[in-house]
C-alpha cells in the first residue's frame, strides 16, 4: 500500500497514467478535482489530478485517507515511492497553456482548485454537441450567457437560439461596467445580433409562413393522423397543392376558405378553427425574414427566436420546429451553425406529448447523429437530463455540469459522459451557484471550474421575493 514516510506523500502507479497514495487526515490538502505534482525521480515532475479522497482499506493505519488520481503527462510506465505534492497555480496554468490548441479559446471564469488560473475553453470544440445541465438556481442561464458572448466576441460561428424564457433577448445590450476593451469588441459582434419577438407588426417580428411548412408538418400542426383521419389529411395534401394558387394568403384567409368548401375540406376548416389555429400570432402570409429565413446562409451572425413571447405552448414549438427543420433542409451548404435549444426537455423531451412536438424531436435527433457532417451543431440546456430525448444526450461529446443534485440525473450522466470520473459527477450537489464540472473537447482534462461575469444584459428574471420580507 502507498504510504507517508517522513511526512513524505509517496505515490505508487502500475500504469504510468494513474497513481495512488496515502496521507493523514489532518495533513489532507487536496480534494477531487484538485491538483497535484508526482515527482517520478529524474524522469521530471508531473502534473495529475485527483479522482477520488476515500477512506484507507481496513487495516490501514486510523485517520487515514486514500487519494487516487490520474496523471495530465507521464511516461506511462509503472513507478512506485514517487514524491507528491499539491501543484501550484502556476503549474496548473503553464500546463494548461501548453495543452491547449492552437485556435481560439474562450475565457469564461477560473478554475475552482487553482487561484486565478483562467478557466479557457476550445473554441474549437464547438464542432461537436454540448451538454450543459443545472438545476434551478445552480447559474445554468448565466453560464449559458458567458458562453455565447464569448462564442460572438472570439468567432465568427454563427449561432441561433431557441429562447424559451426570453433570457438572451437582452444579449445585444453591454453593461455599464464592462471593460473598455471588452466593450470594444463586444460592440462590434453585439451588431450581428437579431432578436425577433412575438407582435403584429414591425421589422423585428417572430413570425414562420404556414405556406412553408410540408404537408406532414401542416397535419401535425392540425393534430391529423394520416390513417385514423385519412380523409382530413388527403384533403390537406391536396389543399397544401393548391396553395401555391395562393401565395398571399394568410392561415386565417386559408381557414375561411377551406370552411366554404364541401367536405372534407369544410372539416378541415373547421378542424383548423376549433383549435385556434387560424388564431396564433405566430403566423404571417408572405411575409420577408421568417425564422426559416433568417437561418439560411447569408443571414444574420445571431438570431435569438424569443420563445417565451409567443402566448402560447403550441406557438413555442412551431416556431422551434420551423427553424430546426429549416436547418435540416439547407444542410447541404454545409455552413457551420450552433444550434441553441435552452430547457430543451420542452423541445426534444423523452417522450413527445403531440404530433408536432415528436416532430420536432425527430429533427433534433437527426441533427444529433448526423448533423456535424453538415456543421449543424447543438448545444442542449437543460434542467433535468432525464427529460430530455435519450438520443440527443447520447450524441453529446461535451459536458457542463452545474449543481445537481438528483441522484437519477447524475447516474445518467455517468452512463453517457463515461469519460468523466464519477467522483468529479458527484462533486455537483455540493457546488455553489456559477461553478460546474466541464469535460470533453473543451478543455484538456475535466476541469472544476467557477464562471465569470457577464458582458451582456440578462433578460427574463426572478420573481420578487418581497413576500418572505419580516412583517411589523
Amino acid at each position: 500500500m502507498p504510504e507517508e514516510h517522513h511526512g513524505e506523500r509517496l505515490a505508487t502507479s502500475v500504469d504510468g497514467r494513474h497513481f495512488v497514495f496515502d496521507v493523514a487526515v489532518q495533513r489532507l490538502d487536496t480534494r477531487v478535482g484538485g491538483y497535484v505534482v508526482v515527482e517520478n525521480g529524474g524522469r521530471g515532475h508531473h502534473l495529475g489530478y485527483v479522482t477520488s479522497v476515500t477512506l484507507a482499506a481496513v487495516g490501514a493505519p486510523p485517520r487515514v485517507v486514500q487519494v487516487e488520481g490520474r496523471l495530465l503527462e507521464g511516461q506511462n510506465e509503472p513507478f512506485g515511492d514517487a514524491p507528491t505534492r499539491v501543484a501550484t497555480a502556476d503549474e496548473v496554468a503553464r500546463w494548461l497553456e501548453a495543452a491547449k490548441p492552437a485556435r481560439a479559446a474562450l475565457e469564461v471564469g477560473s478554475v475552482a482548485l487553482a487561484e486565478g488560473v483562467p478557466l479557457a475553453l476550445d473554441a474549437g470544440a464547438f464542432d461537436r454537441h454540448t451538454f450543459l445541465c443545472g438545476q434551478s438556481g445552480s447559474g445554468k442561464t448565466y453560464a449559458l450567457g458567458t458562453i455565447l458572448e464569448r462564442l460572438l466576441t472570439e468567432t465568427s460561428l454563427r449561432i441561433v437560439i431557441l429562447d424559451p424564457n426570453s433570457d438572451f433577448v437582452r444579449l445585444a445590450e453591454l453593461r455599464d461596467d464592462v471593460e473598455p476593451d471588452v466593450h470594444a469588441r463586444y460592440s462590434t459582434a453585439a451588431r450581428g445580433i437579431d432578436v425577433r419577438r412575438a407582435g403584429d407588426a414591425g421589422p423585428d417580428r417572430l413570425h414562420v409562413r404556414f405556406r412553408d411548412f410540408d404537408a406532414a408538418e401542416r397535419a401535425a400542426v392540425l393534430r391529423l393522423d394520416p390513417i385514423d383521419d385519412r380523409d382530413e389529411y388527403a384533403a390537406l395534401v391536396d389543399a397544401v397543392e393548391d396553395s401555391q394558387s395562393y401565395p398571399e394568403d394568410t392561415v386565417r384567409g386559408t381557414v375561411e376558405r377551406l370552411q366554404a368548401q364541401p367536405d372534407p375540406l369544410h372539416s378541415l376548416g373547421v378542424r383548423a378553427r376549433n383549435l385556434g389555429v387560424d388564431r396564433w400570432q405566430i403566423w404571417s402570409g408572405a411575409d420577408p425574414d421568417s425564422l426559416e429565413d433568417l437561418v439560411q446562409p447569408g443571414g444574420p451572425r445571431c438570431v435569438v427566436a424569443d420563445l417565451g413571447s409567443l402566448a402560447t405552448r403550441e406557438e413555442q414549438i412551431v416556431a422551434a420546429e420551423a427553424v430546426l427543420a429549416a436547418l435540416w433542409r439547407r444542410r447541404a451548404a454545409r455552413e457551420p451553425m450552433l444550434i441553441v435549444i435552452d430547457e430543451a426537455h420542452n423541445v426534444c423531451p423523452a417522450d413527445p406529448d403531440g404530433l408536432l412536438t415528436a416532430m420536432a424531436t425527430d429533427h433534433a435527433v437527426r441533427i444529433a447523429g448526423e448533423g456535424r457532417k453538415f456543421g449543424l451543431v447543438l448545444l442542449v440546456a437543460t434542467q433535468r437530463p432525464q427529460k430530455v430525448h435519450e438520443n440527443v444526450i447520447s450524441q453529446c461529446d461535451n459536458l457542463v455540469l452545474m449543481r445537481m443534485n438528483s441522484q437519477s440525473d447524475l447516474a445518467r450522466l455517468s452512463e453517457i459522459f463515461s469519460f468523466v470520473p464519477p467522483s468529479l459527477l458527484a462533486l455537483s450537489s455540493e457546488f455553489r451557484q456559477g461553478e460546474a464540472v466541464v469535460a470533453g473537447k473543451l478543455v484538456p482534462s475535466p476541469t472544476v471550474g467557477r464562471f465569470g461575469p457577464r458582458w451582456s444584459r440578462e433578460g427574463g428574471g426572478d420573481v420578487a421575493a418581497d413576500w418572505a420580507a419580516t412583517r411589523n
